[in-house]
């Protein structure tokens, strides 16, 4: 996503939240008032938005002067002040819940995806997101997921082939290795291949995809195919396993220490607590 579209989300964002007028801040203060604001972490989080926040308020007062204490990705300790803001009293007050709610939601997400990678160490295991967030955010929750040290899984479809169980069913006649194969006739981008017990999953370790995923399997079932990889390697690269499925905070240890490369976890972006941010206009 370029800066254009990242512009875009916000001036929606802006024209849905303000509508004609933000009435109340027009009756009562005047438009050559200036103001300082501060924005208060009230909690411990990671943060992620101080660019969205910037752009908010300076579609609102291109003068407005925005001094930053921290960084996307850094950990804040509660009731700490992260952003300066002085300019147009009106901007500030009409752009506070906006640029709250993006801060917010972006600093959730990068909160949850810190705990789940502070949960595997020191285990070499990548922690990923999905597919599984907000139409028209995506982008910018999978940012929030890279500023905490996680890994974007395929931004969309178009940038990673994965046969999933539907793609099976849909398909009765083909054997993994012959979808395998005319994937790989038709693209040169990873493949990876979804199943869903040991059976098929030595079906796909023996058709050789780039990455397997282990959809809700328990963890015996991952720990034995992780057993059988191991014992039937390749010359050069092989398939690395990735874990998806009922994956959260007090098991997701325990699946890492199976061996798997990767896990995935839907929670990330789509099972979060928003971070509790306020505005203070100061005099």
């Amino acid at each position: 996503m370029s800066k254009h579209q990242i512009d875009q989300i916000i001036t929606l964002a802006l024209k849905e939240d303000i509508g004609k007028q933000d009435v109340t801040t027009n009756i009562f203060i005047p438009k050559s008032m200036i103001s300082d604001a501060y924005i208060v972490i009230h909690q411990k989080a990671t943060i992620v938005g101080f660019d969205i926040v910037k752009t908010i308020f300076k579609k609102l007062d291109k003068n407005v002067k925005i001094t930053s204490y921290f960084k996307d990705g850094d950990v804040i300790k509660p009731e700490v002040r992260i952003i300066k803001l002085r300019g147009k009293t009106r901007a500030l007050l009409t752009g506070e819940r906006i640029a709250l709610n993006f801060l917010s939601h972006l600093s959730a997400i990068a909160t949850n995806t810190t705990e789940f990678v502070n949960a595997v160490k020191p285990y070499k295991v990548k922690i990923l997101d999905t597919r599984k967030t907000t139409p028209g955010l995506r982008f910018l929750e999978k940012l929030a997921v890279r500023k905490a040290n996680g890994v974007n899984h395929r931004l969309n479809l178009g940038e990673m082939v994965l046969i999933k169980d539907n793609h099976h069913i849909a398909c009765p006649q083909m054997p993994t290795k012959d979808m395998l194969a005319k994937a790989r006739r038709r693209t040169k981008k990873i493949i990876t291949v979804e199943v869903e017990d040991l059976n098929h999953f030595k079906e796909a370790w023996l058709a050789r995809p780039d990455i397997i995923l282990l959809d809700n399997m328990n963890l015996a079932q991952i720990r034995k195919a992780v057993s059988f990889g191991k014992k039937n390697q390749y010359k050069g690269k092989n398939p690395e396993l990735e874990i998806s499925g009922g994956v959260n905070l007090h098991n997701v240890r325990s699946y890492a220490q199976t061996g798997v490369e990767r896990i995935s976890i839907g929670a990330l972006t789509h099972t979060k607590k928003s971070i509790n941010v306020s505005m203070e206009i100061t005099y």
